[in-house]
């Protein structure tokens, strides 16, 4: 018995260690909202005080006394409130009157997300496109609906996958590309400490599978678009 659990968690161990996704959804539980935000930031608050006083830290200085009230703070509000649909925002879409009909990039999106295996931040950029079938969304939407689903324990693989499903729900067509690129810091700080690599990551949905199509948005990523020398007027 003890050895069939003992490979139990030696598989677990090892689907974190590889940073392998067991599902394109977010694995949260049924009843994940049954309480309130302030009862979870009191849960966590305790927990994060007694892994530090595990630690064996002095929970009564004054550098460290706060620390669990701040840090479930940020996991309810910040981190990970795009767990809560709540906080999804609203894609509102507007008929394409200007009849655009060309790709429409938008390149070097902040990501700010966290591995699940490790709780360690995922930090990157994402490129996103759409063609119009009719309708445009705007711009700042595309943005948002990246930090959404980054603000959760994540896999760079579901993230990818989650934007362009939640704008091809939104936008009516199946015309929608997604690419990240990203460093893992369960893997620049721990493990194999590469500080080099970045994990690259890419979904392509309707035209975006055709090679033509999917080449041309690859080519508007590359190109340089440094606005540093720009002057406001």
């Amino acid at each position: 018995m003890f050895e069939g659990k003992e490979i139990m968690i030696n598989k677990i161990d090892e689907i974190g260690d590889d940073h392998v996704g067991s599902s394109a959804k977010t694995p949260l539980r049924a009843d994940a909202f049954d309480i309130s935000d302030a009862e979870k930031r009191a849960r966590i608050e305790a927990s994060v005080r007694d892994i530090l006083d595990t630690l064996g830290m002095d929970l009564e200085d004054d550098s460290i006394k706060g620390t669990p009230r701040r840090v479930a703070k940020a996991y309810v509000n910040e981190i990970f409130s795009g767990l809560n649909p709540a906080n999804k925002p609203k894609l509102s879409t507007f008929d394409n009157n200007y009849k655009y009909g060309e790709m429409l990039v938008e390149k070097n999106i902040t990501v700010y997300s966290t591995c699940e295996h490790h709780l360690l931040p995922i930090v990157g950029r994402a490129h996103v496109a759409y063609i119009s079938n009719g309708n445009v969304i705007g711009l700042s939407k595309m943005n948002r609906i990246v930090d959404y689903y980054a603000k959760r324990p994540q896999v760079q693989e579901r993230l990818t996958m989650q934007v362009v499903q939640a704008l091809q729900k939104a936008m009516g067509t199946k015309d929608v590309a997604c690419v990240i690129d990203a460093k893992h810091l369960c893997v620049n700080s721990r493990g194999v400490r590469d500080i080099v690599s970045s994990t690259v990551t890419s979904e392509f949905g309707g035209k975006f599978k055709e090679k033509d199509v999917k080449r041309e948005f690859l080519d508007y990523i590359k190109m340089d678009t440094n606005f540093d020398n720009i002057e406001v007027q």
